[in-house]
């Protein structure tokens, strides 16, 4: 029997119309494009090195022609009008989201996580993937390694992005060039320090920022353009096609893939919008904005030659060097390449998020901050390290041109990964023809393999530096899903049913007398209400309980020499469930064999947050009442994911008295004062498993085998897991917590 208004709510897609899609869509402005609308400030200085020779007319003509093109088919037709329709059920975007879609993770049925008893306690997948299991280890390691460059990229978007917009200064006060570093890293600091304000305060305060930002960036294109309108010849992809045939020069390639940074960006911020609102934000607005730009600049290099070079942004500003418009554009770029970085702060929010949520990550403290949105989230030890990395890579590289060199490669890798795992999908979740996936493949990732060729050239220059922090992030997603995965197939395989866990006998004297089944051997009570009256139970003494010993009993085993008995105390005992599942975990019946007392209520406690704000106390518990054994109960507990981690004991009792009040309408009064006496001492029992390795035997490298798992999870895995425990998201008092080590052999 249950009591309470179970939640049905799973989490969806945002879907806003009207105004809100409006609001929403101004929104995108200040979280998702400053990162690929700050390009301008690098890009055309990326291809022709400020020190180099003044490219000629043609050429300036294809290299403007590659940009167009670049920022056509890749960011608008790829990102905004194919991949975003990739997104997860949650409506979730990035690499790894795509890996979620070919293989979906199981739904957490807390109905079934209420039942601690019935005949099997093994849960049947919700989800079929689409794939063979094969191939899902393969995939997950790709997916694995374009997230992880992604995070990366959260590490030198902004110390690109801004290092650019404050050497600015140099071409108007040439004497404090050399404090472009300190200044960059101040911006820095005062950025990340912002970031516990929440996405959405600091989208209504960058977003006017970024509006204000490209309409200068279209004007001032405008100006510029028709100093050679000629320049539209650009439009010409032949353009750009015969540049590299006349200066058959590939390294043109990874300046232009600068222009094309921040694409996956726009993918894996899906979670804090929505697909349309970056849809019409993109094509209606930041796409022409930065064509007319690059426009502007490729006319004033072509009539103004070496006196523009050294700095294609700032030099092209119209008017004097120090007029109003200059100074006016140089504090919007500032402002604009911080907000550039923070599209890939949030973003890199969202990508934790989700390997947090798919056990492939340490469980970091998630903070939300939205009352609307639930992707919009702050981590406060990803932001933080975020921040120290940023300023080491800064402070390392010395100046914009270097880090240039390093910055295009993780953008390059990342989108060819996605461009792999969209063309997978295609064919198994979306069911279109094998033709059109191939065809997207071959399109796609024939422009993706060019510029990822052109940027594997630059890592001799410092592109090493974001693959090896990919490759060193991508080890660690690897490792802990391993290990992760190694407790949770533990924790499942050791669940029992309660009534093989738990042996009742009404005399301790007697043999197992009560109406029962027979299991493996031994007897178990079957059924706790007798038909008898009650006053020949109240004359009964009260029944004795034992614990099993032992799980892996042998058949035929001799029951007392396997039992230990249970005293029964007046207390009331909150076991939290850790992972969803039906029966009773291995940690509760460790619990009773080191402990062996029976609290008089034992409530078994699973957390399941919402895809609401807040959840009213109406439908915050959801009682089940387990018949075998007295004082057993299942309980979820609901909660929006603005709501914090506070179990309130009255209202969770007074959710059991109901339920009670439904079993037994004539003779709940006693039970009930009974339940409301003992609940007076209530204690939270949080168990954890203490992983030690199990042995591997046979086999010409068993020592080293055995040795090496033996350091990863019981010296480093173990370590860590300990130093983020799953309850690092649970906001309730430490003081009523305790918390319960079992060991696990994994």
């Amino acid at each position: 029997m249950e009591c309470g208004h179970p939640t049905t709510h799973t989490r969806t897609p945002l879907r806003v119309g009207g105004l809100s899609l409006l609001t929403l869509s101004f929104q995108t402005l200040g979280i998702i494009y400053s990162d690929i609308g700050t390009s301008p400030l690098y890009v055309l200085n990326g291809i022709w090195a400020p020190s180099g020779p003044v490219p000629s007319k043609e050429d300036v003509i294809g290299g403007l022609s590659a940009i167009i093109w670049s920022l056509t088919l890749l960011p608008l037709l790829k990102y905004v009008f194919i991949t975003l329709r990739f997104g997860t059920h949650e409506g979730e975007g990035g690499t790894f989201a795509l890996f979620q879609g070919l293989y979906p993770p199981e739904d957490n049925d807390h109905e079934l996580g209420r039942t601690l008893t019935g005949d099997s306690t093994k849960k049947e997948s919700s989800r079929s993937s689409r794939l063979p299991e094969r191939f899902k280890w393969l995939l997950l390691i790709w997916a694995f390694f374009g997230t992880s460059l992604t995070l990366a990229d959260g590490i030198f978007t902004p110390a690109v992005s801004v290092t650019s917009a404050v050497a600015g200064i140099a071409v108007a006060k040439p004497n404090v060039s050399g404090d472009v570093i300190p200044i960059s890293i101040a911006f820095l600091v005062v950025l990340f320090l912002a970031q516990s304000r929440g996405t959405s305060t600091l989208a209504f305060i960058f977003a006017p920022v970024t509006f204000c930002w490209l309409i200068l960036l279209a004007a001032t294109g405008i100006v510029n353009i028709i100093k050679f309108p000629g320049i539209f010849r650009a439009f010409d992809p032949s353009r750009a096609v015969m540049l590299f045939v006349r200066t058959k020069d590939y390294d043109i390639l990874a300046g232009v893939l600068l222009a094309v940074t921040g694409c996956e960006a726009l993918f894996a911020n899906l979670g804090q919008f929505n697909m349309l609102s970056i849809q019409l934000s993109f094509s209606c607005f930041v796409y022409p904005s930065l064509i007319l730009a690059y426009l502007g600049q490729g006319a004033r290099l072509i009539v103004d030659g070496e006196s523009v070079l050294s700095n294609l942004f700032y030099t092209t500003i119209p008017g004097p060097t120090n007029g109003p418009l200059f100074w006016i554009l140089y504090v919007f770029a500032i402002l604009a390449t911080l907000i550039a970085s923070q599209a890939m702060i949030t973003a890199t929010f969202s990508l934790i998020q989700q390997l947090i949520n798919m056990r492939s990550f340490p469980p970091l403290q998630l903070i939300q901050t939205s009352e609307t949105v639930q992707g919009q989230i702050y981590i406060p030890f990803v932001n933080y390290t975020l921040m120290a990395a940023t300023i080491v890579v800064v402070a390392a590289f010395k100046n914009p041109t270097a880090l240039t060199d390093a910055y295009g490669f993780a953008v390059a890798t990342v989108m060819f990964v996605t461009t792999t795992l969209i063309a997978i999908q295609m064919v198994s979740v979306k069911h279109l023809s094998i033709f059109i996936a191939i065809g997207f493949f071959v399109i796609f990732g024939f422009f993706d393999g060019l510029f990822w060729g052109a940027a594997l050239k630059k890592i001799p220059h410092g592109a090493w530096v974001p693959l090896m922090i990919g490759l060193i992030l991508m080890a660690v997603m690897i490792f802990w899903t391993w290990a992760r995965g190694l407790e949770d197939k533990f924790d499942g395989n050791n669940r029992r049913n309660l009534r093989h866990a738990i042996v009742r006998r009404e005399d301790t004297k007697s043999p197992l007398s009560t109406p029962s089944e027979k299991h493996d051997g031994i007897e178990y009570v079957a059924e706790l209400h007798r038909k008898s009256s009650r006053e020949d139970e109240q004359s009964k003494p009260p029944p004795t309980y034992y614990v099993l010993e032992d799980s892996d009993f042998q058949l035929g085993s001799e029951p007392d020499a396997i039992l230990k008995a249970l005293t029964r105390i007046p207390t009331c005992a909150i076991f939290h469930k850790l992972t969803t599942g039906p029966g009773v975990p291995h940690t509760f019946i460790s619990f009773l064999r080191q402990w062996p007392a029976l609290p008089r209520i034992v409530v078994f406690l699973s957390v399941r947050v919402l895809p609401i704000p807040r959840v009213s106390l109406e439908d915050r518990y959801v009682v089940s009442k387990v018949r075998t054994i007295d004082g057993f109960y299942g309980v979820t507990y609901n909660l929006g994911f603005r709501d914090d981690f506070d179990v309130q004991a009255p209202d969770l009792i007074d959710r059991i008295c109901l339920l009670e009040a439904k079993s037994d309408p004539r003779g709940y009064a006693e039970v009930v004062q009974e339940i409301k006496e003992v609940a007076r001492n209530l204690t939270h029992i949080v168990p954890h498993y203490v992983v030690q390795s199990k042995k591997i035997q046979g086999g010409k490298f068993s020592v080293v085998v055995n040795w090496c798992r033996k350091l990863l999870i019981e010296d480093i895995y173990r370590r860590i897991s300990t130093m983020f425990p799953e309850t690092e998201n649970w906001v309730g008092g430490a003081d009523k917590i305790i918390h319960v080590g079992i060991n696990a052999e994994i």
